[in-house]
């Protein structure tokens, strides 16, 4: 990785052009080194990212546009524009836009680690399968957590 340069990256804009599909979201990266990852995601209505941890990462969300219904180390909480979101390593989350509308927000997690590459694996797959994708997160340190017994 390269090391940060001073500058901006302008709005509509991301490293080398590049855009993934990630579960349905668009994600756009912004910024990549070593010590730090950012990108902007776009969540369409009924999107979501399952519960997860990350046990060496530290991830936060600013919310610009929208609404996300989290569930944070097992409780249910809400953010909205101007929101920041606060992900500390180990701590379960899952995060869902359960409206009609877009969710427009900027992540970014420290350290980078291997989710970039995550990233990029994901995109690639042919069909995004729940049991691929919870698969390629295992080995690059985001560890899905099973879905909660019926009735829960």
């Amino acid at each position: 990785m390269k090391p940060m340069t001073a500058g901006v990256t302008p709005a509509g804009q991301g490293i080398d052009g590049i855009v993934w599909n990630i579960l349905g979201q668009t994600y756009v990266p912004k910024h990549l080194t070593e010590s730090s990852f950012s990108w902007h995601a776009t969540f369409p209505p009924g999107t979501f990212v399952p519960p997860h941890i990350h046990p060496n990462q530290d991830e936060f969300i600013y919310v610009l546009e929208g609404r996300f219904d989290l569930v944070l180390d097992g409780q249910e909480v809400g953010a909205g524009p101007g929101d920041l979101i606060r992900l500390p390593r180990g701590v379960p989350h899952g995060i869902f836009n359960k409206s009609d509308a877009p969710t427009k927000c900027v992540f970014w997690v420290s350290p980078t680690g291997p989710l970039y590459d995550l990233f990029w694996g994901i995109h690639s797959m042919a069909e995004q399968n729940p049991a691929e994708v919870v698969a390629l997160a295992a080995k690059h340190e985001v560890d899905f957590l099973p879905p909660p017994p019926d009735g829960a």
